[in-house]
Order: C-alpha cells, then structure tokens, then sequence
C-alpha cells in the first residue's frame, strides 16, 4: 500500500511538471506569434513596388477589428484587388486570402522564436474551392528587410504546379497616429 501511494505521488509530481513545462512552452510560442504579429501591425500605411518582371503594384496595410487584425488590399494594374486578413490564433498567425478568382484560402505561420525576419505562411485549406487543382494560392512568404522595405513571395498552384510571384515594396506612408 505505502509503495502504491509513493508510485502515485510520483506520477502526481510528473503529470505537474510536464503541465508546467508545457504550459511555459505555449506561452513563449504565444508571446513569439504576438512579437510577430507586431511586426505586421507595423506595416500599416501605403506601399509601393515591382514584381520581377517590373510590374507596378501597390498594397495597403489597415488595422481591423480594434487592431485585432491587419487587412492588406494588393493592388496590381489590369486586375481587381486582392485583400488578406491577418490575425493571431493561439501560437500562430493566421491569413485569410479574398482572392479575385473567387476562392478564400487560409494558411498559417508558426514564428520561431528568434527576431522575426520573414514569416512563412502555409496553406491550410480554401473556401469556394472545389478541389486543389483548381488555381489558388498556396504558399506567401513575407521578408521584412526593414521599416520601410518588404518582399511578399506568392506561390500559386493549379493543377499540382506552383509559379512564384515576387513583390519587393517600399513605404510611401506611413499610417496616422
């Protein structure tokens, strides 16, 4: 009976510390999404840029929902806006992509948790999307170089087959106080 009783105060003692050490891991994953989502909240204002191919283009980065969210509005000559909805979820970043083909593909970015210099967001699934080989986007990579210059790497995917499009953007305005 005495040994029974040691076994289970151990076992107490050992299901304790791993939950404390767990819950310590979460917080410091949640504190590495908010430090990055930082970054995204200072994005907000007016950005002018390029594609490789020399294309113009501009974006807009807007605080939402209390400045629970950033709304990005990609504007490129010869085609309708694209916005992209950011927002922290637990220990990650999520995006939410309205695209102009009329599907809405989610993807998520888990910051490491060093000084954020580029986040990467993988898909996760689509809304209005019947199946993946229609075209979607699938894949951005956000480079930030610094205050006032960002590279944004689309990935679109149709058919099993992924194209890059990247945009390198300089600040033109930043948002008002």
């Amino acid at each position: 009976m005495v040994g029974t009783v040691k076994l289970a105060r151990y076992i107490v003692m050992a299901v304790a510390a791993l939950t404390a050490a767990s819950s310590l891991c979460h917080a410091g994953k949640r504190e590495s999404a908010e430090t990055a989502f930082h970054k995204l909240q200072n994005l907000v204002g007016e950005w002018q840029g390029k594609d490789e191919r020399g294309n113009l283009a501009e974006t807009r980065f807007a605080p939402i929902a209390s400045s629970t969210a950033v709304m990005e509005t990609l504007t490129m000559p010869g085609m309708d806006d694209m916005v992209t909805i950011y927002s922290v979820d637990l220990d990650s970043i999520v995006l939410m992509h309205y695209c102009p083909t009329n599907n809405q593909p989610r993807m998520r970015a888990i910051p490491a948790n060093e000084p954020v210099k580029e986040l990467t967001f993988t898909f996760l699934g689509a809304g209005n999307l019947e199946n993946l080989s229609i075209g979607h986007e699938y894949r951005l990579v956000i480079h930030f170089g610094d205050h006032d210059h960002i590279t944004e790497r689309w990935t679109w995917r149709r058919a099993g087959k992924d194209s890059e499009t990247v945009f390198h953007f300089v600040r033109v305005r930043s948002a008002q106080k």
